[in-house]
C-alpha cells in the first residue's frame, strides 16, 4: 500500500473529496458557523468592503453563514462566474439575496452576468477560494481546472492588496505537503473551523 506522501495528485483529490463528502449535514452546518467565527477574528476580513465567496458544491466548506453576515453588515458579496470570452478564467459578479441565478456548464449556480455588476479584481479586498486539499505552507490543491490560478495571477504580478484565503474543512489538511507548480497561486491564509494556517501575513 502506498504511503500518503507517495500517492498521485489524482488519488489525493479522490481521497480528500471523499473525506469532505463523508461529513454529515449536521457537521457541515456546524463547520460553516465555526468557520465564520474564525473569519471574524481576522482584521483583513472585518475591514473588507468587497468580498468574493463561492457557493459550496461537492462537500466544500459552506460559506452561507459568512455570506449572510456580509449582507447584514453591508459588505458587498461577489461570486465567481465563468468568463464568457476568456476560457479558463473567472469574473466576479455582485451577489445578493435577490440575484437572478443560472447554472453554468458544471451545474454550479452563478449570478446572471451583467456588466454593471462585475467587480474588477483590483477592487476586491478578500477572495475566499474553495479547495480539495491544502498543506501547512498555504499550498492549495483545487479540482485541476486552473480557473483560480489563471484569474488570480495578477494579484502577485501587479502587487494587488487583495487577500486570497482558502476555505476548508480540517479533514482536508494534507500533512505530507503538496507538490506545487510555478503557476500555482499561493494562499495568504487557509481557514478551517478549528485553525487558521498562515503562509504570509494578510
Amino acid at each position: 500500500m502506498l504511503k500518503i506522501n507517495q500517492i498521485s495528485t489524482t488519488a489525493i483529490r479522490q481521497l480528500y473529496r471523499a473525506r469532505r463528502n463523508n461529513l454529515s449535514p449536521e457537521q457541515q452546518i456546524l463547520a460553516g458557523e465555526k468557520w465564520l467565527q474564525q473569519c471574524q477574528t481576522m482584521g483583513c476580513f472585518e475591514k473588507a468592503k468587497y468580498i468574493a465567496c463561492y457557493l459550496a458544491n461537492d462537500g466544500e466548506m459552506s460559506l452561507q453563514p459568512l455570506i449572510e453576515y456580509c449582507w447584514a453588515v453591508d459588505k458587498t458579496v461577489c461570486l465567481p462566474v465563468l468568463h464568457p470570452f476568456c476560457p479558463g478564467h473567472l469574473l466576479f459578479v455582485k451577489y445578493t439575496a435577490h440575484s437572478a441565478m443560472v447554472e453554468n456548464r458544471y451545474q454550479i449556480p452563478e449570478p446572471l452576468l451583467r456588466c454593471d455588476h462585475i467587480i474588477p479584481l483590483k477592487n476586491l479586498d478578500v477572495i475566499f477560494t474553495p479547495l480539495v486539499a491544502f498543506d501547512r505552507l498555504g499550498h492549495r490543491l483545487g479540482m485541476g481546472g486552473g480557473f483560480y490560478d489563471r484569474t488570480l495571477a495578477p494579484i502577485s504580478r501587479d502587487s494587488l492588496a487583495t487577500a486570497v484565503l482558502g476555505a476548508a474543512h480540517d479533514c482536508q489538511l494534507h500533512e505530507a505537503g503538496l507538490n506545487t507548480k510555478h503557476w500555482d497561486i499561493p494562499l495568504h491564509k487557509i481557514i478551517t473551523a478549528e485553525h487558521i494556517y498562515s503562509a504570509t501575513e494578510a
